[in-house]
């Protein structure tokens, strides 16, 4: 666990250090385009927070390299370099779509071909699927499944951001779940070593979220842009899809398995979907209202979940807060039924689903009261130049 941790504060540090570094840069040399329709800011801000965090990512990879804890999950090494890869091809289409918005064709066949590398070159694949009975695919329906998860993922990340601190928080809920979750998982399995792809790149992540959020906390001063939330739901599907590799497929057999002890082990497969089940919720329902029009399924609008909170009554950061909690109460209501499953006692699932419960009824509460309190009126629009400093 230790090391973890050290993985942690070391990425939150170097992602700080540069997210602030790209942050003048971006001032200094005016990186930053004019607001569209569907903003929520009034201000022009830069967007380039992804390079940061990207850049974060990789010096994490690269101490992980030269730490003989972690040598495990360089074996073999095209897993790691694949992974490395395709972050840098979604990080450089990234930053061309946030500084010039190049044409949602190119960046969904960059997307696939991100995918493509991970799942073909890198090796991490599903295996098999939990539907009734179990079912193992083929080779070639295995890489199908998994590149269309690893991009569906990745969209419904990127779909979120719009409110300031929303993408990196939600992100870093989920990832602190699910690093919890791989760890108990990876224990409870019974390997030789707690040192992992999958529990490693969400300690990754959970620093670089740390380390982004400072300057993009209300009133944001830098974005990530799609160079940022793309990344980050690469490797969020990445690491969910790297844990159910370790999964004994005959331990989810139905007919080994009473109805108690299948729910447990369905948990494993089940967690690392819901811990992004608001992204896949917000994505899922703008993909049908857009086709529903006529429209491309990425063509942007101000119709997603956080605008709707907005029309609501809500101001910006109370928003983003609400995400929050309607994130941790989904995910941690999940791990706690996977650490009752564990229990060999009647009620082993009572305290996740009595969380769970409480937790929803007070989300919906919140959500729909919108604070009374008077938003404050819109300033102008300023002068770009007024940024520079």
């Amino acid at each position: 666990m230790k090391q973890y941790l050290f993985t942690i504060l070391i990425t939150a540090a170097i992602t700080f250090a540069l997210t602030w570094a790209v942050w003048r840069l971006s001032l200094r040399y005016k990186l930053y385009p004019g607001i569209r329709e569907r903003d929520v800011h009034t201000t022009p801000t830069p967007r380039l927070g992804g390079v940061a965090i990207f850049l974060g990512i990789v010096a994490a990879f690269g101490f992980s390299a030269m730490n003989p804890f972690f040598q495990s999950i360089w074996t073999p090494p095209q897993t790691i370099w694949s992974i490395l890869a395709a972050s840098l091809l979604i990080a450089v289409i990234g930053v061309v779509d946030d500084l010039w918005d190049i044409d949602w064709m190119i960046k969904l066949g960059a997307q696939f071909l991100a995918a493509g590398v991970i799942t073909v070159g890198g090796g991490l694949q599903i295996l098999s699927l939990p539907f009734g009975d179990l079912i193992v695919v083929s080779s070639w329906l295995s890489i199908t499944i998994t590149m269309f998860a690893i991009v569906i993922v990745m969209n419904a990340v990127n779909f979120i951001d719009g409110l300031d601190g929303l993408v990196a928080g939600v992100c870093l809920i989920s990832n602190g779940v699910f690093f919890a979750y791989s760890y108990i998982f990876t224990r409870d399995s019974g390997a030789s070593s707690y040192f992992n792809l999958s529990t490693f790149i969400a300690a990754v992540l959970i620093g670089a979220c740390i380390g982004f959020l400072p300057l993009n906390w209300s009133p944001a001063k830098l974005f990530m842009g799609d160079s940022g939330a793309l990344v980050i739901g690469l490797l969020m599907a990445t690491s969910a899809i790297s844990i159910t590799g370790q999964m004994d497929p005959s331990s989810l057999d139905p007919e080994r398995l009473g109805r108690s002890q299948l729910v447990g082990a369905f948990l494993p497969i089940l967690l690392p979907l819901l811990v992004v089940l608001l992204p896949l919720l917000d994505f899922g329902l703008a993909v049908l209202r857009r086709m529903s029009a006529g429209r491309s399924p990425f063509s942007p609008d101000r119709k997603h979940l956080h605008h709707r909170m907005l029309d609501l009554g809500h101001r910006d950061r109370d928003a983003v807060l609400i995400f929050y909690a309607w994130s941790a109460v989904i995910s941690l209501a999940v791990l706690l039924m996977y650490v009752g499953a564990r229990e060999d006692w009647p009620g082993q699932y009572l305290p996740g689903v009595g969380f769970g419960v409480v937790g929803i009824v007070a989300c919906l509460l919140i959500t729909l009261m919108p604070s009374r309190r008077k938003k404050p009126a819109t300033a102008p629009e300023p002068d770009p130049t007024s940024l520079e400093s």
